[in-house]
C-alpha cells in the first residue's frame, strides 16, 4: 500500500520536495501538496514588479499547470495542524498522513511596527511591491528611510538590493542629488553571514551614498510627523519610509505546538522534527542559517532523500549543510553572487561573486529552469 506524504505549502521546499518525490517514490507514496494560494513566484519577481519591469500578473506560476505523477494539488487554506497524529484540518477538508511536511513559510506581522500598514512601504509582498513602485514614481526629493524590522527575515541581501536598486533608479531619472536614502537594522553589520561578505556590502552602499546605521531597530513610525521611532529612543525622519516586516510563522503553526521560540525546531541533518514522521523546511524551520528560497529548495532534497531510505529501508542521506547561492542586483544591469555553506563547518562561510552581466545572465535562467522543472514547459 503506498505512503501518504502530505506537504503544507508549495512554495521552493514544497514544489521541490513533490517534483522529487514524485521522480523517485511515484509507485510508492501519494503526495497531496496544499497551499492556500493558487500561484506561486521567485522573490526576485518582487523587485521586477517594484522596478516597473514586469506586472504581478505576469510573474505568477498556477499551480493547476502541476502535472506530476502521484502528485496531487489543492488549493486550501491549512485551519488545523496536530502533528502527533500527523492530522490535517482545512478550510475544505480533513487528512491522515503517514509523513507530514511543512513548508508553510514565513508570514509578515505588520502590527508589530505600529504605523507600517499605515504610512509605510514594503517590497515583500508583490501588492507591496506595486504600491511602492507607484510611490517612488511620484517622488523626487527628500529622505528615503530603509529599514529591517526584525530578526531573522527572507534573503538578508533582498534589503541591500533594494536600496542599491533605489539608488540607480533615482539616478537614471536625475532625481538622486536631490534625494537621500537612508538605512537602518538590527544587525551589526550588513548581510552578517561573514566579516568579508559584510565589507562587501558596506562598501557598496559606501560607493553610492546610502548611509546606513547598523544596531538600529525601528519600533514604530509616527505617521503625521514622518518619524520612525528607534528601540534606543531616538528617531529618524523620512519622506518615505520602506521596511522589512517583522517576520513570524504563521499563526496555524504557533498553535499546533511545533514551534519553540518562534521558529519550529528540527534536526539539521534532516529537518525532522521532535514528532515522528514529521518534518519543517524552509522559512519555518528554526535553523542557524538565513531563510531564502534556494536553501529550502536544498532541504527539500534532503527531506525527500530521508523520506526515501525509510520507505525503502535504504541509507540516510548525508546530512544537510545549508549550502545556496543568492543572487543579488547591484543596478545597472549587473548581478553579484553570495555563495555559502552555513552547516557544513564549525563556521558559516561565504564569499560574494563579484557582480557582472555573466552572474546577470546566469540569473536569468534561475526562474526558467525551475518553473520547467516544477511545472513543466
Amino acid at each position: 500500500m503506498k505512503k501518504h506524504v502530505l506537504i503544507l505549502g508549495a512554495g521552493f521546499a514544497g514544489l521541490e520536495l513533490a517534483t522529487r518525490l514524485s521522480g523517485s517514490l511515484a509507485d510508492a507514496v501519494d503526495v497531496t501538496l496544499l497551499d492556500r494560494n493558487d500561484s506561486f513566484y521567485f522573490g526576485f519577481a518582487k523587485l521586477d514588479v517594484l522596478l516597473g519591469r514586469r506586472e504581478p500578473a505576469d510573474v505568477r506560476l498556477h499551480y493547476r499547470d502541476i502535472s506530476k505523477d502521484g502528485v496531487e494539488f489543492r488549493q486550501e487554506t491549512v485551519t488545523l495542524i496536530d502533528p502527533e497524529t500527523r492530522q490535517v484540518t482545512t478550510n475544505k477538508s480533513s487528512y491522515e498522513a503517514d509523513v507530514l511536511v511543512v513548508a508553510l513559510g514565513a508570514e509578515y506581522d505588520f502590527a508589530a511596527t505600529p504605523g507600517l500598514e499605515e504610512g509605510g512601504f514594503e517590497y515583500y509582498s508583490l501588492e507591496g511591491a506595486q504600491r511602492l513602485r507607484d510611490a517612488l514614481g511620484d517622488f523626487s526629493s527628500g529622505t528615503i528611510l530603509i529599514s529591517v524590522l526584525g530578526h531573522p527575515f527572507k534573503c538578508p541581501p533582498a534589503p541591500f538590493e533594494g536600496a542599491f536598486l533605489v539608488h540607480d533608479q533615482l539616478l537614471q531619472r536625475g532625481d538622486r542629488d536631490a534625494a537621500e536614502i537612508r538605512m537602518t537594522f538590527p544587525m551589526a553589520a550588513p548581510v552578517p553571514v561573514t566579516k568579508e561578505v559584510s565589507q562587501l556590502f558596506a562598501r557598496a552602499l559606501d560607493e553610492r551614498g546610502i548611509t546606513w546605521a547598523p544596531k538600529q531597530l525601528v519600533t514604530s513610525l509616527d505617521v503625521g510627523a514622518h518619524e520612525a521611532r528607534l528601540a534606543s529612543g531616538e528617531s529618524v525622519s523620512y519622506d518615505l519610509f520602506v521596511g522589512v516586516p517583522v517576520h513570524r510563522v504563521p499563526e496555524v503553526v504557533a498553535r499546533s505546538g511545533l514551534a519553540v521560540d518562534g521558529w519550529v525546531p528540527v534536526d539539521k541533518t534532516n529537518l525532522a522534527t521532535r514528532f515522528p514522521g514529521v518534518y519543517a523546511l524552509g522559512d519555518v524551520a528554526g535553523l542557524p542559517m538565513a531563510k531564502a528560497g534556494v536553501f529550502a529548495e536544498a532541504a527539500a532534497r534532503v527531506v525527500a532523500d530521508d523520506i526515501a531510505a525509510r520507505i525503502t529501508g535504504g541509507d540516510p542521506p548525508p546530512p544537510y549543510e545549508g549550502i545556496g547561492n543568492c543572487y543579488v542586483e547591484f543596478g545597472g544591469g549587473i548581478v553579484g553572487k553570495v555563495e555559502a555553506n552555513f552547516l557544513g563547518g564549525p563556521e558559516p562561510t561565504a564569499r560574494l561573486v563579484e557582480p557582472s552581466r555573466e552572474i546577470a545572465a546566469e540569473k536569468s535562467a534561475f526562474g526558467p529552469a525551475r518553473r520547467e522543472r516544477w511545472f513543466g514547459s
